[in-house]
C-alpha cells in the first residue's frame, strides 16, 4: 500500500540516509548517567536561556511522552511553528514545576526505554514529521529520526556545560549529530543567489567530521550531485565550533571568525547561518 503522504520530493537533495537508531539507548544511558550524578545544587544551575538544568530535563521528559503520543499539543489557528513549539513547550514545563528533581531520572528512564524500542524498528524510508530546518515537509524518517537524536544530545551538553563539564566526546554520536546537522546547508542556502553548478563546501575537521558540499541546482541547492572540482567557496570549522553554530550556541559572525573561509566571501558567509534546530 502506498503512504497517504508520500515524502516530500525535496528530500531527495538532502543526501544519503542517516540511521541513527542504534544510538538512541546509548544517548539515555549517558543522560541519567549525568542526571543522577548531579549534586541537589546543580539542578538549579542555568542550562539555557530562562531554563534550569531541572526544566531542560522536565523539557527532555516532555519530548519523550510527546514522541509516545502521550500527551497532546494543538496549535492556534494562525500560529507560526515556532511560536507552537516554544509555547508549548513552556506549558509542560510550567505544568511540572513542582516536579522533584529525584524522581526526573526515573521517568525518564521509563519514557525513554520505551522510546529506544520503538526508533529500533522505525522504517527509515517511511513519511514522518517535517524538519523545517532542512525545509522538507513530509520528510523521511530516516531525517525525523535523526532530528530527534540531535535534540536528545545537544540537551544533554547544555546540562553538561551547565555543571562545568565539557562536551561529550563520544565520536559516533557527534559525527551523527554533526552529520544530521549538515543537512540544514541546502535549505539555509536557498535564498543565496549563484550560477548552477556553483558549489559551497562546510568542512568540519577531525575523526568525527566531514565534508558537506551543496551545490547550485536549477531547482536549488543540492548535497546530493556527483562530485566535481574545487568548490566555489569553502568554510572549514572544528567540531566544537560546528555543532555550537547549528544550534545557535554561537552567532555566524563569530563562526565566520573562527572559520577559515576560501573562495567567494559571500557564499561563504551564506553557509554560516546555517541553523539546525527550530528557534
Amino acid at each position: 500500500m502506498r503512504p497517504a503522504h508520500p515524502v516530500a520530493a525535496g528530500a531527495s537533495r538532502l543526501g544519503p540516509p542517516i540511521d541513527a537508531r542504534p544510538l538512541f539507548g546509548a544517548e539515555l544511558a549517558a543522560l541519567l548517567d549525568t542526571l543522577r550524578g548531579l549534586r541537589p545544587a546543580d539542578w538549579r544551575a542555568p542550562a539555557v536561556p530562562g531554563w534550569t538544568v531541572r526544566d531542560l530535563a522536565v523539557h527532555l521528559l516532555g519530548a519523550y511522552q510527546g514522541r509516545l503520543g502521550a500527551h497532546q499539543r494543538v496549535r492556534r489557528p494562525g500560529e507560526r511553528l515556532e511560536a507552537f513549539i516554544h509555547r508549548t513547550n513552556q506549558e509542560w514545563v510550567d505544568r511540572h514545576a513542582d516536579e522533584p528533581p529525584a524522581r526526573l531520572p526515573d521517568a525518564l528512564e521509563r519514557a525513554g526505554g520505551r522510546l529506544v524500542a520503538r526508533f529500533a524498528s522505525a522504517d527509515l524510508a517511511a513519511p514522518a514529521l517535517g524538519v523545517s530546518w532542512a525545509g522538507v515537509d513530509p520528510a523521511p524518517a530516516w531525517l525525523d529520526i535523526a532530528r530527534e537524536y540531535t535534540e536528545y544530545w545537544t540537551h544533554r551538553q547544555q546540562i553538561r556545560h551547565a555543571v562545568g563539564q565539557p562536551t561529550d566526546p563520544e565520536p559516533r554520536a557527534l559525527a551523527t549529530v554533526l552529520d544530521t546537522f549538515l543537512r540544514a546547508l541546502p535549505h539555509t542556502l536557498r535564498h543565496t543567489a549563484a550560477p548552477a553548478g556553483s558549489r559551497v563546501a562546510v568542512v568540519v575537521e577531525g575523526q568525527v567530521g566531514g565534508r558537506w558540499t551543496a551545490t547550485a541546482t536549477a531547482d536549488g541547492w543540492s548535497l546530493s550531485e556527483p562530485p566535481g572540482g574545487a568548490p566555489t567557496a569553502s568554510v572549514v570549522l572544528d567540531p566544537e565550533t560546528a555543532w555550537r553554530l547549528c544550534t545557535r550556541g554561537i552567532d555566524p559572525g563569530t563562526a565566520v571568525g573562527r572559520a577559515r573561509p576560501r573562495g567567494d566571501r559571500r557564499l561563504a558567509e551564506a553557509a554560516c547561518r546555517i541553523v539546525s534546530i527550530v528557534h
